[in-house]
C-alpha cells in the first residue's frame, strides 16, 4: 500500500490490515487474518488498537505514549528489518527516480521476485 509522504503511518494501518489476501494453509479454509498484528509507535494509536482487537487479531502495536527504550517487539522484528534491508540492496529502490506510484510498486515486485530467486537458487545449490 503506498500513500503520499504527508500521511502519518498510523492512519492507514487498518486498511493495511483489511488489504491482506487470504493465505491458503495445509488445508482447511484460508485463513483471512493474521493471528498478531505488530507495529511501532507509529501504529500504536487507541484507535488502530480496538479496530484490531475488534477484528479478532491480538495487538502487538507499540504505545506512543510508552518511554521505554525500543518498540517493545522483541525477537520477531527484527526479521522483518533483515528483510527490508534486502530492498535496499538495489539502487533504484534506495533513492527513488520515479514520478508515479505504480512504477515504484512494479520496482518494488521485481526485487521481491529477485530476492526470492537468489534464496531458492542458493537452496539447490546447497
Amino acid at each position: 500500500m503506498m500513500t503520499p509522504a504527508n500521511v502519518p503511518d498510523g492512519e492507514v494501518a487498518i486498511l493495511l490490515l483489511d488489504s491482506i489476501p487470504p493465505i491458503q494453509g495445509p488445508r482447511g479454509r484460508p485463513r483471512f487474518r493474521p493471528d498478531v498484528f505488530q507495529g511501532d509507535r507509529a501504529y500504536g494509536w487507541d484507535k488502530n488498537i480496538r479496530a484490531t482487537r475488534a477484528r479478532g487479531v491480538r495487538s502487538e502495536l507499540a504505545r506512543p505514549q510508552d518511554d521505554t527504550h525500543g518498540s517493545g517487539l522483541g525477537r520477531t522484528r527484527w526479521v522483518v528489518e533483515g528483510t527490508l534491508s534486502w530492498f535496499n540492496n538495489h539502487r533504484r529502490l534506495r533513492l527513488c527516480y520515479e514520478r508515479s506510484g505504480e512504477s515504484l510498486l512494479a520496482l518494488h515486485q521485481l526485487a521481491a521476485v529477485l530476492i526470492c530467486a537468489r534464496k531458492l537458487t542458493h537452496r539447490q545449490a546447497a
